[in-house]
């Protein structure tokens, strides 16, 4: 199989259905075999039963469930561990992120990188609707604190929910990886960059989510606590 894709999900029974028309209608077009892993983190919504539906007619659609709400690094976790694809990746249940940018992603992987992570900071990104100003805020907080104190000046971007690796660099990557939250993509580029895997940003089509649960003040504290965990833990 040529491609796995992972989408991890929770509560996500409104757009859960059309997030995965979209990709699998853009996938059929592309001359490769695929699989689209959908983890269910223990919604208390459709959300699962929703994945089911589609995979009745769409059987590259499979839903896997975790044993209650994990958290996101958790589920995108679970979804590597299945995975049958050469390449392996990840993209956002809400469809923030055009699914049109992946055949320059596999390319970039065809031609030797190990991960090719997507980057809305670069000038080429499209931004169709922008965050609004407290999620500004707090991503530019976020980024000073990515730059200074974890290492990753040269990721300014480390939270697009758009990355792709060969199979053997997720596989390796996500085993060592122990961030169950929102900042496991961090300690992935940290592991990343210390093992010498050769990275590539990439430009993306992205659009802001209206419908963002994100609670600007426990979410945030949330995350520094998570950042504060892999600076700990990879100092």
């Amino acid at each position: 199989m040529d491609l796995t894709i992972v989408v991890p999900a929770f509560d996500e029974q409104e757009r859960i259905g059309s997030t995965l028309e979209t990709m699998v209608s853009f996938l059929d077009t592309e001359a490769l075999t695929y699989e689209i892993l959908v983890v269910d983190d223990g919604s208390s919504d459709d959300t699962a039963q929703r994945v089911r539906d589609v995979g009745v007619s769409r059987t590259q659609v499979k839903l896997l469930q975790n044993p209650g709400n994990r958290g996101k690094g958790y589920s995108v976790r679970h979804g590597v561990g299945q995975a049958q694809g050469e390449v392996v990746g990840f993209v956002d249940a809400d469809d923030k992120t055009e699914i049109q940018a992946l055949p320059i992603f596999l390319r970039e992987l065809q031609a030797g990188y190990d991960c090719v992570l997507g980057d809305r900071t670069m000038p080429e990104s499209q931004i169709a609707l922008d965050r609004r100003s407290y999620r500004k805020l707090g991503s530019n907080l976020f980024k000073y604190l990515v730059r200074y104190a974890v290492g990753l000046a040269d990721f300014p971007d480390t939270q697009c929910g758009f990355k792709f690796f060969r199979a053997e660099i997720a596989r390796d990557l996500f085993a060592r990886q122990r961030i169950d939250g929102y900042m496991f993509d961090v300690e992935i580029l940290i592991l990343a960059k210390r093992s010498g895997f050769r990275m590539k940003r990439q430009p993306v089509i992205w659009r802001d989510d209206p419908d963002s649960r994100f609670k600007p003040l426990s979410g945030t504290l949330r995350n520094l606590g998570e950042l504060m965990r892999i600076i700990l833990t990879h100092r």
